[in-house]
C-alpha cells in the first residue's frame, strides 16, 4: 500500500494504522499524533533551511487541515512562508523558500506553497473569498509568531469590516460549490470535502466564528465532524491515496476498518453526519445575515420585529419563532402548528424554537386527536416548503416523537440506480410530488400519508419492503386515530404501491385479467385506485428521471384507461369517503328566535376546535355571508353541513381559531344581522386576512396541483343538482363560491364542506330560484364560474 509513497507519507500511514479506527477517541488522537509528527518534521526542515539566519520577521505557517489539526494520513500540506518585507531581501527569501520546499517534495508529500508578506496576504484575501476563509485558519509552525498573529488578525478584521459585501458572496460561493459537488447526504459516492455537508462546510463554520459574524454550534456538529474525518482517514488508508471521495469499490473496506456492520451502515452514518453539518451551516449563515442586518438598520440594541403568523407564532428575520405567551408547555399541537405555518410560508423554524418545542411540548396522546391528524395532513400538503421544515424537525427529534418508525429509514442508502435520495428523503420528496396530484383524488390526506409511509419497510433485512411496510403503516395510521376504513386504505396503498407500475410495464393492457388484477389490488374501489394511481406517479417522480419516463407514464395511463372501463355501476367497495358529520338540530327556541328576525348562534368548544351552530332565515346569499363572516373573524373552516328545514337554515360549522380566541357568538350574531340588512361592513376584515395569509400552492408554485375541478354528480338527488368541488383552500374561498352562486341566482339547498390536507372536497346541492333543477346550460355556466372562482384567487 505504501509503494511509491515518500518517507513522511509512509510514516503517517503507519501511525494511522497503529492508532486504530474503531476505538473511542481514536480519531482525534490519531490526527493529533499525525499532526504532531508533521509539525516536528517541519520544524527540523525549518531549522536546516534557516541555517543560523535571524528569524525575526519571518515565519513558516500552515493553513488547511494541518492548521486546523484535522489532517489525514495522506493530506496535502498547505504552507505559507510569511515575512514582514524588511528582515530578508528578495534573494534571501527565495533561497529560504527553496531550502524549505525541496525537502518536503523529496519526502513525497503533496505541497501547496506560497511566499507572502502581511500586506500581500491582505491583498489576496480581499480579492479571493476562499483564500480569505482559508487564511483565517493560519497557524504558526516555526519562526516569529508575531508575524503569524498580525496576519491572522488583520485578515479577520478586514472580513468583519467588509461583511456586508462579503457575506452574500460567501453564500453564493456555497451554493455554487454545493451545486457542483452535490449533496453528500444523498450520494452513494460522496465527496467528503466539497459536497454539501462536507468538511469544507465545517471550515466555513469556523471562518464565520473567527470573523465574529456568528457563533458556531457545537455538540452534535462536532461529533458529525469527527465521523466525516474518520471516514476520510479510512479512505486514505484503504486506497493509499490522499483523496476525499468515498468510492463504491471502497465501501466494504472502509466499513470494516471503521467497525461498521456493513457498507449500508457506513453510508447511513456518513449521511447523518453530513446532514447535521449542513443544517448547522444553514442556521449559522442565517445568524450571520441577521447580525449584519441588525448592524445595518440601527446602531445599538433594537426591539425584534415580530410579524404574527397565528397560534402564538411569529416571523422574525426570516425564521418562525415562538411568541412570548406561547403555550408551548401545555399544547401538544404547537409543534404541528409551527411546522404547518413555517412550511406554508417557506420559512425555516428557528433552531432555538425547535429545541424548545422538542424539549417542552407535551407528547401527543394515543390515538391522536382529530385536530392533530388534520394538522399533520396540512403539513404534508405544503409542497416544497415541507423539505427544509421536515429536516429541522428531524434534526431536533420532533419527527421521532411523532413517528418512532422513522428512525429505521433515516439516511438509509438506496443502491437501486433509479433512486437519487436516501429512503427518508425519498419519502419526503414523494409527499411533495403527491401534493401536486391531490385534486385527482377524493382523500388528499390519505394519499399524502400513504406517500410518506410507502417505503417505510425499507429496513435492514427486508426482502419485500411493500409487505413488511404494510403492518408498519397500519400501526402508524391507527396510532394517528384514523378510522378502520381509512387505516385499511393506507395499508393498501403501502402494500400495493408497486403493483400498478409492475402491471403497466410487464403485462398486456388488452388482457382483461390485467385490469382485473389492478382492480383487485384496490379491493374493487375506484377511489382507492385513484389514490394508488396518484401514489404510483408521485413515487416514480420522486425517485428520479430514470423511474418516470415518458414511456412509463404512457404505459401507466394506458393501464388506467383499461381499468376505467370495468368498474361496476352502483358504488365502490371499500371507497375512501369523508366521515359523516351529524347535522345541527333545530329546537323550538331556535325557531322562535329566527321568527323574531334574529339569527341564533351557539358556540361549543371541541378539543382545541369549535363547533358553531347557526340558525337564520333562509335567503339567497346566506351561505356566502356566513362563510365570509367566519373567515373575516379569522376562523378556519374544517368541516360544515348546511341544511334548510321549513325555511330555517340550520347550519353546523367546525372551525379552528389560529388566534387562540374563542369565537364570539354575539359578534357573529350581530354580523349576520347586519349582512341580512345589506350592510357589508362586517366583511371588511376579510380583504386584510387574504393579504396577510400565506401563499397558496398555486400562487407560490409549490406542489403545482393544477386547475380546480368541479364535477357533476349524476343521479345523486332528485330535488337538486349536485356539484363536487376540489380546489386549493384559502381564506374566504367559501365566501367567494357562495357569492358566485348568489350572482347566478342559485340557492344552496345543502352543502357538505370538508378540507383534507389543504384541499377542499365540497359538495353543493343547488337549485334555481323557486326550487327548479339546473338546466344543462346553467350547469355548464355554474361549473365554469366555480373553476374561475377557485383559480382566480391564485393568479
Amino acid at each position: 500500500m505504501t509503494t511509491g509513497l515518500g518517507a513522511l507519507a509512509a510514516l503517517r500511514l503507519d501511525l494511522a494504522g497503529a492508532r486504530g479506527f474503531d476505538a473511542p477517541g481514536a480519531g482525534p488522537a490519531r490526527r493529533q499524533g499525525m499532526g504532531q509528527l508533521t509539525r516536528e518534521w517541519l520544524v527540523s526542515v525549518w531549522d536546516e533551511a534557516l541555517a543560523g539566519r535571524p528569524q525575526e520577521g519571518i515565519a513558516l505557517a500552515a493553513v488547511g487541515s494541518l492548521a486546523r489539526g484535522d489532517s489525514g494520513p495522506l493530506s496535502d500540506l498547505d504552507l505559507v512562508l510569511l515575512h514582514n518585507g524588511r528582515s530578508l531581501g528578495g534573494e534571501d527569501i527565495g533561497e529560504v523558500a527553496d531550502r524549505l520546499w525541496y525537502p518536503i517534495w523529496d519526502a513525497g508529500v503533496r505541497l501547496d506553497h506560497s511566499v507572502r508578506t502581511v500586506n500581500q496576504c491582505r491583498t489576496v484575501a480581499s480579492g479571493d473569498l476562499s483564500a480569505a476563509v482559508g487564511l483565517l485558519d493560519l497557524t504558526g509552525i516555526a519562526g516569529d509568531p508575531d508575524v503569524v498573529a498580525s496576519t491572522r488578525s488583520v485578515i479577520a478584521h478586514d472580513l468583519r469590516a467588509s461583511a456586508r459585501k462579503r457575506l452574500p458572496q460567501l453564500v453564493d460561493s456555497l451554493h455554487l460549490r454545493h451545486t457542483r459537488h452535490g449533496d453528500l447526504a444523498q450520494s452513494l459516492e460522496p465527496d467528503l470535502k466539497e459536497a454539501r455537508g462536507g468538511l469544507r462546510d465545517m471550515t466555513v463554520l469556523r471562518a464565520l466564528a473567527e470573523a465574529w459574524l456568528a457563533d458556531r454550534p457545537h455538540g452534535a456538529v462536532d461529533e458529525a465532524y469527527r465521523v466525516l474525518l474518520d471516514v476520510r482517514d479510512a479512505v486514505h488508508v484503504v486506497t493509499g491515496r490522499g483523496r476525499d471521495r468515498l468510492g463504491r469499490e471502497d465501501h466494504d473496506a472502509v466499513a470494516a476498518l471503521l467497525g461498521h456492520r456493513d457498507a449500508d451502515d457506513l453510508l447511513t452514518s456518513v449521511s447523518n453526519a453530513s446532514r447535521t453539518v449542513a443544517y448547522a451551516l444553514d442556521g449559522t449563515v442565517r445568524r450571520a445575515g441577521q447580525a449584519q442586518r441588525a448592524r445595518t438598520l440601527r446602531v445599538g440594541p433594537r426591539r425584534p420585529r415580530l410579524n404574527p403568523l397565528g397560534y402564538g407564532l411569529f416571523e422574525h428575520d426570516g425564521e418562525v419563532v415562538l411568541g412570548p405567551r406561547s403555550a408551548v408547555a401545555t399544547d401538544p399541537l404547537l409543534p404541528l402548528r409551527a411546522a404547518v405555518v413555517a412550511a406554508r410560508h417557506n420559512l425555516p423554524i428557528a433552531p432555538t424554537t425547535l429545541a424548545n418545542l422538542a424539549r417542552t411540548a407535551p407528547t401527543l396522546p394515543t390515538p391522536w386527536p382529530e385536530a392533530a391528524r388534520d394538522l399533520f395532513a396540512d403539513l404534508l400538503a405544503t409542497g416544497p416548503g415541507l423539505v427544509q421544515v421536515w429536516e429541522g424537525l428531524d434534526q431536533a427529534g420532533v419527527v421521532d416523537a411523532w413517528l418512532p418508525e422513522w428512525a429505521a429509514v433515516r439516511s438509509r442508502p438506496q443502491r437501486n440506480a433509479v433512486h437519487r435520495h436516501t429512503v427518508d428523503r425519498h419519502l419526503v420528496e414523494t409527499v411533495v410530488h403527491a401534493s401536486g396530484l391531490v385534486r385527482r383524488v377524493a382523500r388528499a390526506d390519505l394519499l399524502l400519508l400513504g406517500a410518506l409511509l410507502h417505503d417505510i419497510g425499507k429496513v435492514r433485512g427486508a426482502h419485500d419492503h411493500s409487505s413488511s411496510g404494510a403492518p408498519v403503516a397500519t400501526a402508524v395510521a391507527t396510532r394517528m386515530g384514523y378510522p378502520t376504513s381509512d387505516v385499511e386504505v393506507v395499508t393498501t396503498l403501502v402494500r400495493e404501491h408497486l403493483t400498478l407500475i409492475d402491471l403497466a410495464t410487464r403485462r398486456d393492457h388488452q388482457d382483461p385479467r390485467t385490469a382485473a388484477a389492478a382492480r383487485a389490488a384496490t379491493g374493487g374501489s375506484r377511489e382507492v385506485f385513484d389514490l394508488l394511481l396518484a401514489l404510483t406517479e408521485a413515487d416514480a417522480c420522486a425517485a428520479g428521471p430514470l423511474a418516470w419516463t415518458d414511456w412509463r407514464a404512457t404505459l401507466l395511463r394506458q393501464l388506467a384507461e383499461a381499468v376505467a372501463g370495468g368498474w361496476h355501476q352502483g358504488g365502490d367497495a371499500g371507497a375512501a369517503t369523508a366521515p359523516a358529520v351529524q347535522s345541527a338540530q333545530v329546537t323550538v327556541d331556535d325557531l322562535q328566535a329566527v321568527a323574531a328576525g334574529e339569527p341564533r348562534v351557539i358556540v361549543r368548544p371541541q378539543g382545541g376546535a369549535y363547533r358553531i351552530d347557526i340558525f337564520d332565515r333562509d335567503r339567497l346569499g346566506l351561505f356566502a355571508d356566513t362563510a365570509g363572516l367566519l373567515a373575516a373573524y379569522g376562523l378556519l373552516v374544517r368541516t360544515a353541513i348546511l341544511r334548510t328545514l321549513d325555511g330555517v337554515a340550520a347550519d353546523e360549522w367546525h372551525v379552528e381559531s389560529p388566534s387562540g380566541d374563542e369565537p364570539d357568538a354575539e359578534r357573529i350574531t350581530r354580523g349576520l344581522a347586519r349582512l341580512s340588512q345589506g350592510d357589508r361592513a362586517p366583511l371588511s376584515l376579510l380583504d386584510r386576512r387574504r393579504q396577510f395569509a400565506g401563499p397558496t400552492s398555486a400562487q407560490s408554485g409549490s406542489g403545482n396541483p393544477g386547475q380546480a375541478r368541479a364535477l357533476v354528480v349524476p343521479h345523486a338527488s332528485e330535488e337538486a343538482t349536485v356539484l363536487e368541488v376540489r380546489a386549493q383552500d384559502r381564506p374566504g374561498l367559501l365566501h367567494e363560491l357562495g357569492m358566485a352562486f348568489a350572482k347566478a341566482g342559485l340557492s344552496v339547498r345543502s352543502a357538505h364542506i370538508a378540507t383534507y390536507a389543504g384541499q377542499t372536497l365540497d359538495t353543493f346541492y343547488l337549485t334555481e330560484f323557486g326550487g327548479r333543477l339546473l338546466s344543462p346550460a346553467k350547469v355548464a355556466q355554474t361549473v365554469a364560474a366555480i373553476i374561475d372562482t377557485c383559480d382566480g384567487g391564485a393568479e
